[in-house]
């Protein structure tokens, strides 16, 4: 069976996923790159090793022999790419095509009535409805989008992004935070990373180090991993509300020094919007051992976290709920460590590459004999369809 997936590019949070399939498939599993990564993602530390990666052809040099793989496979995973007119080609000829797709209206859903974008929608995905197309939704909101302009109905799947997964040995992790076995640390460090962009609203964690200055002093430090438009704007905050001993600035770091500095803390805040399609630090802190609270609008979040369980998130922007879970994490360290530690179990025993790569084949290959059966949680469950003002409600009653 050949399997070709194809992107924009291959970056750190695909490469997982696909020297997966790779060691599953092996000469049979190829990654068309459609386009050079950009400089600003070059400039933050991204690396475009992945493009020397033996599975790995570029469409932009070898053109007819990607066409050709796209035509003769198996089957296509079709991400974003640039290249919807290849997708295209082949969806007209009936072959299996499984679409790997963020939000279509991230902005607001009120952008679905819009007769230009419904004709678009219509030409790219509705009249496959019956088409041995399917649709693997990256983030929870994507059925919700979806399911408005009628396509894939009963064909769409949980999916998301799978970033490294490490495996630590019995208390490493514990150690790594300064804990005992079974013992919380005295202080507690909490980790923010990404862009300093409007979106992801990193003026939050300073807002964050002022509230708790008076009732935490000394019992918890902030790790701001990342740079970015804000960053000017961010460390006058520290000053003018004196915390610049609480809160450390890295600037812009490689993926492997992010993990460093999430290896060494408790929880991580992840405060971006509904602009946000999924949030692989959300996997990667969750890796890490870190208790995750997170803006329930990021579409990784209810896909991820199991309320109480694994980390808290918390209602659309409302930075209040955001300090209230905090608070909780810091009143409660016992809670606060468990969680953490369901956090990483959550990513090593299923939200991962080698998992999800091990579904799929199994979806592909079930999907031809007509018998698929998904399973009831992680990568390839069947995708709820919830709107997404109703997700934080499902969220509190275990019901994603």
């Amino acid at each position: 069976m050949t399997v070709t997936f194809i992107s924009n590019y291959i970056n750190h949070h695909q490469i997982p996923f696909s020297n997966a399939c790779h060691r599953l498939l092996g000469e049979d599993f190829h990654f068309i790159q459609t386009e050079p990564m950009e400089a600003e993602r070059l400039s933050m530390g991204w690396s475009s090793a992945g493009e020397s990666l033996p599975y790995v052809s570029l469409l932009y040099e070898e053109e007819e022999k990607c066409r050709k793989l796209i035509r003769e496979s198996n089957v296509l995973l079709a991400g974003w790419s640039g290249r919807e007119d290849l997708v295209q080609e082949r969806l007209n000829e009936g072959k299996l095509t499984i679409r790997v797709s963020e939000r279509l209206y991230r902005e607001g859903q009120w952008k679905a009535v819009s007769p230009k974008g419904l004709v678009h929608k219509f030409k790219e995905h509705t009249r496959y409805r019956k088409a041995p197309a399917y649709l693997l939704c990256a983030g929870a909101y994507v059925p919700s989008d979806f399911h408005l302009i009628r396509a894939y109905p009963g064909k769409m799947f949980r999916w998301g992004y799978f970033p490294e997964t490490r495996y630590y040995k019995e208390q490493e992790l514990a150690a790594m935070k300064g804990e005992e076995a079974g013992k919380a640390a005295e202080r507690t460090d909490i980790v923010w990373a990404g862009r300093f962009i409007p979106l992801k609203h990193p003026e939050y964690m300073l807002r964050l180090a002022k509230n708790l200055k008076e009732d935490y002093r000394g019992k918890y430090h902030i790790h701001m991993a990342g740079s970015g438009e804000m960053e000017d704007e961010l460390k006058a905050l520290a000053g003018d509300y004196g915390v610049e001993n609480a809160v450390t600035f890295y600037g812009f770091m490689a993926p492997d020094a992010v993990r460093a500095v999430m290896e060494k803390c408790h929880i991580h805040i992840f405060t971006s919007n509904h602009l946000e399609g999924w949030g692989a630090v959300v996997n990667e802190a969750m890796n890490s051992g870190c208790c995750e609270v997170a803006n329930v609008q990021a579409g990784a979040v209810p896909y991820l976290i199991s309320q109480g369980k694994n980390g808290l998130a918390y209602p659309g922007n409302n930075y209040e709920k955001m300090e209230e879970a905090v608070r909780f994490l810091l009143d409660n360290p016992e809670k606060r460590r468990r969680m953490g530690e369901e956090a990483y179990k959550t990513i090593t025993g299923l939200w991962n590459a080698e998992h999800g790569a091990a579904e799929l084949l199994r979806m592909i290959e079930e999907t031809k004999n007509g018998k698929y059966v998904p399973p009831k949680d992680g990568p390839l469950s069947a995708a709820p369809v919830i709107s997404p003002g109703g997700m934080y409600e499902r969220m509190m009653k275990g019901a994603i």
